[in-house]
């Protein structure tokens, strides 16, 4: 017994500390947690621009005008690209979750392949808001600013047949297959021009939105369908590589062109008479807003819309002067 004693003594003046010891620790133990909350205060916020190319003028606008206004906001910001790949996509966003960033502002590289990338973001805790492209799954991201494809598609589809007067063959240069984008650009056009029977597609290709896989896609549709009226292309950049493409066939005087996104290069183009049409989307405004969202959701908010669609605006070159001010010389 008198061992016990002895060998609950020698325990109890290990654990036991030492007069004022306690305090001390204490003392430590709230000066940790206090420096602990202070960096988390002092910590910078921020945002990751993740786009789904750079090669492309229109998403440097996108990527540029998100960390412009996520930076007025208060936020520290990166540009990732993604070059059209979405395992790189799923790099980008894997830094972002290990590096402390608050938010994503996405343009998705692929509206099926890039939900695994979101998901893994929101699992993680992470906001994502998509620009311009979607993703094909309601509740991944938290809200999705999107232009109104469709809509702008059917106003191109309707000059589109003006233009031709209801009869004459065209062909169709589609983006990227795996892009709602360019299925919602094609069936917007589509749903005005396929009811008129004197009007013929005769070919249709995807080009990837890319300006010189277009010019070489319209050779070789000119090789094939040599006296086409027109050409429709689901973006600017196809646009403009088509263009060249006719202009080295000697028919850039015959045959019409029509675009979207309201590129630069486009919007001078049709003021030039080279091209007929574009559908002029608002970079600008879905990049500001999803930075805007980003913010709200940082600071509490949690209620956002899915999708939230962004007017398009048809330009032609009966109406280019309205726009002359929001193209460079």
């Amino acid at each position: 017994m008198n061992s016990l004693l002895h060998l609950l003594q020698l325990t109890f003046r290990k654990v036991v500390p030492p007069p004022g010891a306690l305090g001390l620790f204490c003392c430590i133990v709230l000066f940790s947690a206090c420096h602990s909350a202070s960096d988390s205060v002092n910590t910078p916020k921020k945002m990751a621009v993740i786009v789904s190319t750079l090669n492309n003028p229109w998403f440097v606008v996108l990527a540029e005008s998100a960390a412009a206004e996520a930076k007025l906001l208060g936020y520290e910001t990166k540009i990732f690209d993604s070059q059209n790949n979405t395992a790189l996509e799923a790099d980008h966003v894997e830094n972002a979750i290990v590096s402390g960033f608050n938010a994503i502002l996405l343009n998705p590289t692929d509206s099926d392949g890039s939900i695994v990338n979101v998901m893994k973001a929101k699992e993680a805790g992470l906001p994502v808001f998509c620009m311009d492209r979607e993703v094909n799954a309601s509740g991944a991201a938290t809200a999705q600013i999107l232009s109104d494809n469709y809509s702008g598609c059917v106003a191109i589809g309707e000059d589109f047949v003006k233009g031709l007067n209801k009869k004459g063959t065209y062909v169709e240069i589609l983006g990227l297959v795996g892009d709602n984008n360019t299925w919602n650009r094609s069936k917007g056009f589509h749903s005005v021009v396929d009811r008129y029977p004197g009007l013929k597609m005769v070919a249709q290709q995807s080009a990837d939105f890319d300006r010189n896989k277009a010019m070489d896609v319209l050779e070789s549709m000119l090789q094939a369908h040599p006296d086409i009226n027109a050409v429709f292309c689901g973006n600017d950049a196809m646009a403009m590589g088509a263009y060249q493409a006719l202009v080295a066939a000697g028919k850039a005087s015959d045959v019409g062109v029509y675009g979207f996104d309201g590129a630069d290069d486009v919007m001078n183009s049709i003021r030039d008479r080279k091209i007929k049409a574009t559908g002029m989307q608002s970079p600008q405004v879905m990049a500001q807003t999803a930075a805007r969202y980003a913010d709200a959701y940082i600071k509490g908010k949690r209620d956002f819309a899915q999708r939230v669609p962004v007017a398009v605006e048809l330009v032609t070159q009966k109406n280019i002067a309205d726009y002359l001010t929001l193209t460079r010389p």
